[in-house]
């Protein structure tokens, strides 16, 4: 062998070493937080209730997990390969009048799984949002909203008592609390999300969509969508990657918004070798000895994340 194979094998060998002794410091089975966030459901079409948000799900230490849940206990991951998927948001209602929101899609790290949220109902028939991570917002008149998944998110808030003139639909749940009631001067506001500071400052993610209303539609936060305010005028669609649901739409010009894409962050000591199957797209940071990463999307659910 060449003196230059032989000391290139040398080096690579040597980096090898390096990489296996810092991740066998880092300890296995290697301590992990999470944040995992459904995709958030869309807002109903016609006098649209508002997406309930994806359901939210954490282990870090002093927050919250939705639905008023405390963080889950600790997670520690040995050598594997684990699932990951990022669940997109459910599609708003229409073109067609009375057509519901759709409800959001899973979000998985591993063993723990994200319910999608519920998509927002629509009158004339289809009136009562969809159980979800958080329920989707019901319609006029006072269709109920739907159920959440308990330690995900709240419920959807009902739609106004009366018809007309007060077409005012409830606001999807949100992971912090219920979607508010159409009232009688407005459409009800998405519940609020949860805040996390997983990658180093504070984020609110999985908020409600806001409910229509004639002239003051419900409005959102924490990633969710704000309600139609009448003809020509959509629900606003959730924000991606936070899991927000869509604000309910008026008619078949104006539909319901579209729920936002949900996320999965977590963390591992900075020495654990990680790999992803070709269908994540995801970012990393290194702060300290922590390192976090923030998947965006996943092309199937089969995607994958490996620890070596």
């Amino acid at each position: 062998m060449a003196v230059t194979s032989m000391a290139n094998s040398s080096i690579r060998d040597f980096q090898k070493y390096n990489e296996m002794s810092a991740a066998e410091s880092a300890g296995f089975p290697a301590q992990t937080t999470y944040v995992v966030v459904a995709g958030g459901g869309g807002g109903g079409n016609n006098v649209g209730g508002g997406g309930g948000a994806g359901g939210y799900r954490t282990n870090v230490s002093g927050e919250d997990s939705g639905g008023g849940a405390s963080a889950e206990s600790g997670l520690f991951l040995g050598r594997g390969t684990y699932t990951v998927t990022v669940g997109a948001g459910g599609a708003g209602g229409g073109p067609t009048t009375n057509v519901r929101g759709l409800n959001g899609f899973n979000s998985v790290f591993g063993t723990r799984t994200c319910v999608g949220g519920g998509g927002g109902g629509s009158f004339v028939t289809n009136k009562t949002g969809l159980t979800g991570g958080s329920g989707g917002g019901g319609t006029t008149p006072s269709a109920v909203g739907g159920s959440p998944t308990s330690g995900e998110g709240f419920a959807g808030g009902a739609g106004h008592s009366t018809e007309d003139p007060t077409y005012y639909a409830g606001g999807g749940g949100g992971a912090g609390s219920v979607g508010v009631n159409g009232g009688v001067s407005g459409g009800g506001n998405g519940g609020s999300g949860v805040s996390s500071s997983i990658t180093g400052s504070a984020v609110g993610r999985a908020g409600g969509g806001g409910g229509f209303g004639l002239s003051a539609g419900g409005t959102a936060s924490d990633g969710g969508g704000s309600g139609s305010t009448g003809s020509g005028v959509s629900g606003t669609a959730g924000t991606v990657n936070t899991g927000g649901g869509g604000g309910g739409g008026f008619a078949t010009t104006s539909g319901g918004g579209a729920g936002g894409s949900g996320v999965v962050i977590f963390t591992l000591p900075s020495g654990v070798p990680v790999s992803f199957s070709g269908g994540v797209t995801q970012t990393s940071v290194t702060v300290g000895a922590t390192k976090i990463y923030t998947v965006t999307a996943t092309s199937t659910t089969s995607e994958t994340v490996t620890i070596s």
